[in-house]
């Protein structure tokens, strides 16, 4: 009896360690999954059709459907991925390794490493030959600010602050719930995650709607944004920048962002990179008069590297220690 629950915990972790392998070489090879087969993509269009029937005079009613919209969505993406990849392990012979690779599409589905290169790389590339235009129309892919009033600073400031802040809920926080509960957890965060960013803004239309999706998005980052942001600071120092400079922006401007989560990664990134991250208006994180387009690529690594680290530290301990506990 011994034997056999040590067999089983040993072969929870190692099949949790090759689907997150699988998933992230997934990603660094191939990228994102199409559009017609990705999930996120299928939930983007059942937020744009179910949201104009939520509209309600009363602010409660539209409360309550948003919290509805959530757990709704949750249930819709999570339950059938967790009943299909129990039932592929029923498959005589060959059902762990479709289990694995299975398993490891679903996981790559919930988060995004190689895409930020993918929408990032040209806007350095064409702010580098002066093509401010074309910058623009990259840059609108990633991030919510009108790129047409922004100068060459600012739209370099916008990149960088895009892929610290995707560190965490592109990437880091998928691996997290991935740690804690399984592919159906990653697929869980997804779906908050593309709520908030679709419902979670506080204008007339939303701002009831979206409230849960906003604050639960909060609250899944709350952990994984502390934690990113510190394993940020050491990929700058293991990368050659000053991780001095950025822990000390960590700590110092941390908070200055509207959103409790974000201010975290791009204060570090910050002072990694020994610049000035601004949205006008709204925040200024870091110290530095220069930001080059290069930057844009030495954010990207720092970023590659701090999955890294959150994989090899968090990820994987944490499967060891369910896998003990099992």
């Amino acid at each position: 009896m011994i034997w056999n629950m040590f067999f089983f915990d040993v072969s929870f972790l190692i099949d949790s360690v090759l689907i997150f392998t699988l998933a992230f070489l997934i990603d660094v090879v191939f990228g994102e999954i199409p559009d017609r087969a990705h999930p996120t993509v299928w939930m983007g269009k059942i937020v744009v059709y179910v949201k104009p029937k939520m509209r309600n005079a009363n602010p409660q009613v539209e409360k309550l459907s948003g919290i509805g919209l959530v757990f709704g969505l949750i249930v819709l993406f999570a339950v059938p991925v967790f009943l299909i990849l129990w039932a592929i392990r029923l498959i005589p012979v060959w059902g762990w390794l479709i289990y694995i690779v299975v398993a490891a599409v679903m996981l790559k589905a919930t988060f995004a490493l190689k895409c930020m290169r993918f929408y990032t790389a040209p806007i350095e590339k064409a702010l580098k030959a002066n093509d401010k235009e074309a910058a623009k129309k990259w840059l609108r892919f990633i991030v919510r600010r009108d790129p047409d009033k922004l100068d060459q600073r600012h739209m370099i400031s916008a990149a960088v602050e895009s892929i610290a802040e995707s560190t965490t809920d592109g990437v880091t926080s998928p691996f997290f719930f991935f740690a804690l509960f399984g592919v159906p957890g990653a697929v869980a965060f997804r779906v908050i995650n593309t709520l908030d960013s679709m419902v979670g803004y506080k204008d007339a239309v939303n701002v009831n709607i979206g409230w849960f999706s906003a604050k639960m998005d909060t609250v899944t980052n709350y952990i994984p944004s502390r934690l990113t942001a510190i394993f940020m600071v050491a990929a700058a120092g293991l990368l050659g920048k000053d991780w001095r400079k950025s822990w000390r922006i960590l700590l110092r401007d941390k908070n200055k962002t509207a959103s409790p989560n974000a201010g975290w990664t791009i204060s570090a990134m910050a002072g990694a990179l020994d610049t000035q991250l601004e949205k006008e208006g709204y925040y200024a994180l870091g110290d530095g008069e220069t930001i080059h387009a290069e930057d844009i690529t030495r954010a990207w690594r720092i970023m590659g590297l701090t999955v890294v680290l959150f994989g090899v530290i968090v990820v994987v301990p944490v499967l060891a220690l369910e896998a003990f506990l099992l």
